[in-house]
């Protein structure tokens, strides 16, 4: 089955946002993924701090969001900083949702393996609206 949550995307903030978000709304923050943990990306020292990765799990939904890098992908700006993220129960699921839900849209990373362990990529789909479809490879050496 599908599962559908928010992916939020900051200027810097990300880390802060989502300190607020737990007090908020409870929960359990994942460990923070740096953008300088990133391999094989030359990342400006400047942003080697910035958030690659966190995610808020809440009893029933996943929150999760990341920092923008300037020149690395889209600029962030009104419309881009936040997306769907979809989870994938198959390699095959994650490919059919991406092909079909991006047809007439634009491809910002085509699926692929990943180094944190998923199978991944992310869109714009002809409406404007901003996707990411993941599927968990280390899943399938289990």
């Amino acid at each position: 089955m599908v599962k559908l949550d928010p992916y939020l995307n900051f200027d810097g903030t990300c880390e802060e946002a989502f300190n607020l978000y737990k007090s908020v709304f409870g929960g359990k923050l994942s460990e923070v993924m740096r953008m300088g943990d990133m391999e094989g990306m030359e990342v400006p020292e400047a942003y080697k701090d910035h958030v690659m990765h966190v995610s808020l799990q809440l009893p029933n939904n996943l929150l999760m969001g990341s920092d923008v890098v300037p020149g690395m992908g889209n600029p962030l700006r009104p419309g881009n900083n936040n997306y769907i993220y979809i989870t994938a129960d198959s390699r095959e699921e994650a490919d059919r949702l991406f092909s079909e839900l991006s047809a007439g849209g634009e491809v910002e990373m085509p699926m692929e393996d990943m180094f944190w362990g998923d199978y991944f990529g992310s869109f714009k789909d002809r409406f404007g609206i901003w996707w990411m479809v993941g599927y968990s490879f280390l899943s399938d050496t289990v």
